[in-house]
């Protein structure tokens, strides 16, 4: 399946000069959707995994029917001040200034092995700070699951070398 012709491109988005790949018009084609969740948990169905963790919010909309598909349970990753009880944190950078990530504290067994999902790796701060999360959980990232790569901003080079990357389309 063609999923780039799913993608709907959004030029001078959100700022002037920036190409935005919008994922809604993927979402709302029910084989492409899909195609797309089954093809991300297949990419993983032979990796060791307890849990699979998304990002908020979009990590959610494929992390948890990911999570379904391989049987395992999902755990999400928040903004600051989204989670009740004690968390860990990972800071991040952004292009001006810096993002915070947290995760429950008592939401991964110590020594679990955890897969990684989100829509788009682009830099990979985000996802490098979901793996220092999860590392301060004592686990382990065995994989990053991606709907889209931007492969001229060189994410997956911050991301663990242990773990298996995936992405099902790059630009």
């Amino acid at each position: 399946m063609d999923l780039k012709a799913l993608i709907r491109d959004i030029p001078d988005f959100p700022k002037p000069g920036i190409l935005f790949r919008d994922i809604t018009t993927l979402l709302s084609h029910p084989v492409g959707l899909c195609y797309t969740i089954d093809s991300l948990a297949a990419s993983f169905a032979d990796l060791p995994v307890d849990y699979v963790v998304g990002m908020e919010s979009r990590g959610f909309i494929f992390g948890v029917p990911i999570a379904y598909r391989l049987e395992r349970g999902f755990v999400p990753v928040r903004k600051p001040g989204k989670l009740p009880a004690a968390v860990h944190s990972a800071e991040y950078a952004l292009e001006y200034g810096t993002d915070r990530l947290e995760m429950h504290q008592d939401a991964l067994a110590p020594g679990s092995r955890v897969l990684v999902v989100d829509d788009v790796i682009a830099t990979g701060g985000t996802a490098r700070a979901t793996a220092e999360l999860i590392e301060k959980a004592d686990c382990q990232v065995v994989g990053f699951g991606f709907v889209i790569e931007l492969t001229e901003l060189g994410g997956r080079n911050q991301l663990p070398s242990r773990a298996s990357i995936v992405s099902l389309v790059q630009y």
